[in-house]
């Protein structure tokens, strides 16, 4: 299962890699030179915390490495090892019938894959995003990361598909026995609101990657 020092640690990895510390790989990248110090990767409470999605997506920029190339250092496997792979799945694909189960559990295997750190749960998946409806959150092109195990709760940024085959990404505002709420990522989209009756499955993004 992905941890959060395995994160960090590929970002220390990888600032090494290019004769840098942890702040100066920051500051190349154009964040704030404390981003990645050590008191940043805990919160007030002492909990671990994730680098954001923005921060990686300037690192890679800055230094030119792909998302392969972060995963390659996940474990100390280093750059070029093989890493672990995800289906990715483009949303008029999750619409159609053939690529999910009724879980939600991608099946079939007529898809792209992209290499991503192993997350604890065998069904995750990557689902590319297309359309302007969930900006500025997630932008045409980006990938989500879905893990359809993983428990949801009110305030989650979700995956729904609907018996009617309609897939959108949406933050869950509320979910009991009869409707489920969605609030609209973008303002100038309107929430939704389902019988649950019309949900085929709901499942949580764990990660974005830009």
């Amino acid at each position: 299962m992905l941890k959060h020092a395995d994160i960090w640690s590929a970002i220390d990895a990888l600032a090494r890699d290019h004769g840098l510390t942890a702040s100066a790989l920051a500051r190349r990248a154009g964040l704030d030179p404390t981003t990645f110090n050590k008191s940043k990767r805990i919160t007030r409470e002492g909990k671990p915390r994730w680098p954001s999605t923005e921060s990686v997506a300037k690192v890679l920029d800055a230094t030119g490495a792909s998302l392969a190339d972060l995963v390659g250092y996940i474990g100390g496997n280093g750059v070029g090892k093989a890493a672990p792979h995800l289906p990715l799945i483009g949303f008029a694909q999750a619409g159609d019938r053939g690529f999910f189960d009724d879980a939600g559990y991608p099946v079939g295997g007529s898809w792209d894959e992209i290499p991503f750190p192993e997350v604890g749960d065998a069904h995750a998946y990557a689902l590319e995003v297309s359309g302007d409806s969930m900006e500025p959150l997630f932008r045409d092109g980006d990938r989500v990361i879905v893990s359809p195990a993983a428990s949801v709760r009110r305030g989650d940024r979700v995956v729904v598909r609907t018996i009617e085959g309609e897939v959108m990404v949406k933050q869950l505002i509320r979910q009991s026995a009869k409707r489920i709420e969605l609030a609209s990522i973008n303002p100038a989209h309107q929430g939704r609101s389902f019988a649950t009756e019309e949900i085929a499955w709901v499942a949580r993004i764990l990660w974005a990657s830009q």
